[in-house]
């Protein structure tokens, strides 16, 4: 195989400057494709982590329910319910909950909330709300009391705070001597908590269970939030637990009750990697072209190499080498890259922020303080194969017409 190192270094010296500005070029381009893939499904990742992360503070993990029954039915059965869905040992702790949509009136202002009605004593167990609590405490809430935990989003919109009074109107009306009159109460703030997540702490509100059941009666749904041990086997729990459960009770896992979210980011996140692949197939096809171009440039090399005995296929594995070198290299710097960059996001961007004087996420709204990134080694290999996929199917068309080329024809117009 000395007659292919030699012409490997009489390529290499006498190679034109333009054909090796593009393979250089190629590289480089497959190179950034790749680190802009990791960069970017890494922070949707991150982004997808931290919310889901935010959403469960306040969610439960599953939540068990009988359809269409009031609550007067169903909450007196919640310890019932949670006893036997710890059968399952995934399921670690319950609680009771009440749900229903409401407004609250305070004033002028007028605000749709959803309503959690909540046991301070095993709350905790299910969620982080004890913690999030930034005035006041849970515990606050007491059956008869008649007080509520605002989000601090929500307090700041109405213009309330711990102490305040506020009207509650459920959805269902009474019905007395004048007619149909809408079903309210009058609570008093006893708390306020910010869990992080802007919708929740704009729109949420919670109350006792046993006063939630009272005002919303036969508009609200009731049962048991369970806690399991892995968040991310809800859906796994939630498909089991009808065997240990009564036929009537329902289970919802977390990514049930938020099915739309979680498609959305789902979604979102193939078509980013669809589009930003494009990035790599353009540089695939500069690879194509740069070798397509040094097939042409090397066509009296490619005669004399087959005229000393060079076999086709011999002279097709140089431009595989070439094409091959060049995808591994530019693949590999860009994984490199873009997995630091991935780790070190939260170092970057705050850098970038601090440069420009901008901030590319308002705290007000999201309360991050950082870009999240979570790089995954699937990912990460999903996209170094695709690289070198493309790679190696831009090489295999100049490495055939290289092969083809007849010495005879080709030194009879040299």
């Amino acid at each position: 195989m000395a007659w292919l190192r030699r012409f490997k270094r009489r390529g290499a010296a006498g190679r034109d400057r333009f054909v090796s500005f593009i393979a250089v070029s190629s590289m480089a381009g497959i190179g950034l494709g790749v680190a802009a893939l990791i960069v970017v499904l890494s922070v949707m990742n991150g982004f997808q982590k931290e919310v889901r992360d935010r959403m469960l503070s306040v969610l439960p993990h599953i939540e068990l329910f009988v359809p269409g029954a009031s609550p007067a039915v169903t909450l007196p059965r919640w310890r019932e319910l949670v006893t036997d869905a710890e059968r399952n040992p995934a399921v670690l702790e319950g609680a009771p909950f009440v749900a229903a949509q409401a407004m609250l009136a305070r004033g002028q202002a007028l605000r749709g909330v959803q309503v959690r009605g909540v046991d301070a004593e095993y709350e905790g167990g299910v969620s982080d709300l004890p913690a999030q609590m930034v005035q006041g405490q849970l515990s606050n809430l007491k059956p008869g009391g008649f007080g509520i935990v605002l989000g601090q989003e929500l307090a700041g919109s109405i213009g309330v705070g711990v102490g305040d009074t506020l009207l509650l109107m459920a959805p269902e009306g009474s019905i007395s001597p004048a007619g149909m009159t809408p079903r309210m109460r009058q609570f008093t703030v006893v708390g306020l908590f910010a869990s992080g997540h802007y919708e929740y702490d704009s729109t949420f509100a919670f109350v006792q269970v046993e006063d939630a059941a009272r005002v919303f009666r036969q508009g609200a749904v009731a049962g048991a939030r369970l806690r399991i041990s892995d968040m991310q086997q809800a859906p796994r729990v939630a498909a089991q637990l009808p065997a240990v459960l009564p036929p009537d009770v329902l289970a919802l896992d977390w990514s049930q009750n938020n099915r739309a979210w979680f498609a959305a980011v789902q979604t979102e996140k193939r078509m980013m990697f669809l589009i930003l692949a494009l990035i790599v197939a353009v540089a695939a096809f500069n690879l194509l072209s740069s070798l397509v171009m040094t097939v042409k440039d090397k066509r009296s090399d490619i005669a004399i190499l087959r005229t000393l005995g060079a076999s086709p296929a011999s002279v097709a594995r140089i431009f595989l080498v070439q094409g091959a070198l060049i995808g591994i290299v530019g693949t590999v710097l860009g994984v490199a890259g873009g997995t630091l960059v991935a780790l070190n996001v939260d170092v970057i961007v705050p850098a970038i922020e601090r440069l420009l004087g901008v901030h590319f996420i308002p705290q007000q709204i999201y309360f991050i303080n950082q870009l999240p990134s979570d790089p995954r080694a699937p990912d990460i290999l999903m996209i170094g194969g695709v690289s070198l996929l493309l790679s190696f199917v831009a090489t295999l068309y100049p490495s055939w017409r290289a092969s083809r080329l007849q010495p005879a024809s080709v030194l009879r117009h040299d």
